[in-house]
């Protein structure tokens, strides 16, 4: 379907805008329990869709599309940080903003608050930045 918006010469859906994720725990209608919300814009058409995948608790996972958007690289991984929703050939599944040894994803509705969460030595700042647009370098 996303290959389509964005191969199709009429509709020419290019622009990947953003990404976010839904946690629907406490709706009357919550099953599936997630789902992923991808805004996508055509400036031929001058028209945005968006396009809403439902996601199952059991097994919360949907396919990359960094293969078709690069886009799409932060956006996935801050869905996978905050919701616990897996990308399927994702070239870099990690935590964004959390750190690594952050225990859950905050951004659901059945997390903990109080909850501690362990703490870590100072990390060098080289080690914290890493990936595609940073020098790795303090």
């Amino acid at each position: 379907m996303v290959a389509f918006l964005k191969n199709d010469p009429e509709l020419n859906f290019k622009l990947f805008v953003s990404a976010d994720g839904v946690d629907r725990l406490h709706l009357a209608e919550n099953d599936p329990r997630f789902e992923v919300v991808y805004f996508l814009r055509s400036l031929t058409l001058n028209e945005h869709v968006r396009l809403k995948v439902r996601v199952t608790e059991t097994n919360p996972e949907v396919p990359s599309l960094v293969p078709l958007f690069k886009g799409a690289n932060w956006w996935e991984r801050f869905v996978w940080d905050f919701y616990g929703i897996r990308f399927t050939g994702h070239p870099d599944l990690r935590r964004i903003l959390m750190y690594e040894e952050f225990q859950g994803h905050p951004l659901r509705k059945d997390y903990a608050l109080r909850d501690r969460q362990p703490l870590i030595p100072e990390r060098p700042i080289k080690d914290i930045f890493r990936g595609p647009g940073t020098s790795g370098h303090s």
